[in-house]
């Protein structure tokens, strides 16, 4: 019989547990009848963090002592503090409309606190390259280029921007999923053979079935083809066959291009999401980032883009007055 002395177990245990916090494994989410993660319930990723750093950061992390000022300074809250000289919870009377934009901070939420990731305090959610920026290769920055010139044209509807069709706003759809000034809501419906990520903007919802695989080449849908497996209690996605106007989007994607997310729960308020995207048609290498989702109360309402207003009907009318006028 061996004898272990409890002076000698006690240190290993220690170890053991030390161990296990550094790979976030002491945390056991809920799980569903069939054994796994439950992501289920509306999360939100709002934040003062963005997918590409400010050159106002010098670095991915900020210090206990930096964040508290990067907040106060930063100039979401500055505007959500001053715009207009409103004060906050009183609703606006229209003064501000003779400014010149469509949006006063009434009508924005963008959240007012950086992203938090393993403790620290982000200034972007790329993290790789490291310095926080798309690394768009020549023919990608053509290729943006190429699409503004297009969009900037008032020809007909196909020339307008995906938003201005309603058709995809901002970075919320994904993917990958990043937050913006507003209708950062997300909800997740969870079965055994399908994940559903229903998002606020565009009130879009990715059907996403579990060990799967990619069918859809010939369509091309819209925010391309995912398909999903789990590895351990992370579930990851990997999306491709986008549409060819996924090369308007805020991530430019081709056909061929690819991106991977994954989905793990830390704990009760807070699914750490990962990214990586790859298209050598736009960038000079694959880029990977990390966001947090915290559990919110809210609710995921109906987003009912332009319906019932005349903006696509009047801008394409306004530009056939300048037209006639010219002519004149």
């Amino acid at each position: 019989m061996i004898r272990t002395s409890r002076s000698s177990i006690l240190p290993f245990f220690v170890g053991l547990l030390l161990l296990n916090s550094a790979y976030g494994q002491t945390y056991q989410p809920p799980r569903t009848e069939n054994g796994l993660p439950d992501l289920q319930g509306t999360w939100s990723n709002a934040s003062i963090t963005t997918l590409e750093r400010n050159a106002r950061y010098e670095n991915l992390v900020l210090s206990d002592d930096e964040v508290i000022r990067a907040t106060n300074d930063h100039p979401q809250n500055v505007r959500l503090a001053t715009d207009d000289n409103m004060v906050a919870g009183q609703l606006p009377d229209g003064s501000d409309l003779p400014r010149g934009r469509g949006y006063n901070a009434f009508w924005i939420d963008p959240g007012t606190k950086f992203g938090t990731i393993n403790g620290e305090h982000r200034t972007s959610w790329i993290i790789d390259p490291a310095d926080g920026r798309i690394p768009y290769n020549e023919n990608g920055l053509a290729r943006r280029a190429a699409l503004r010139e297009k969009n900037s044209s008032f020809d007909g509807p196909e020339t307008r921007p995906l938003a201005e069709r309603c058709i995809s706003t901002g970075l919320r759809t994904g993917p990958p999923m990043i937050n913006g000034l507003y209708n950062n809501n997300y909800e997740i419906v969870q079965t055994r053979d399908y994940i559903v990520l229903r998002t606020e903007m565009i009130s879009h919802a990715r059907i996403v079935p579990i060990n799967s695989s990619h069918k859809m080449a010939a369509l091309s849908p819209m925010f391309g083809e995912s398909v999903g497996h789990w590895e351990g209690d992370t579930l990851v996605v990997e999306t491709t066959n986008f549409s060819p106007m996924q090369q308007e989007a805020a991530v430019s994607l081709t056909s061929t291009g690819r991106v991977v997310e994954k989905f793990t729960r830390v704990s009760n308020d807070q699914i750490v999401y990962e990214f990586t995207v790859d298209d050598p048609t736009y960038y000079s290498q694959a880029w990977h980032g990390e966001l947090s989702f915290l559990a919110t109360q809210s609710k995921v309402y109906e987003f009912a883009c332009h319906e019932g207003n005349y903006a696509m009907s009047g801008i394409l009318a306004g530009a056939r007055r300048a037209e006639h006028d010219e002519q004149q």
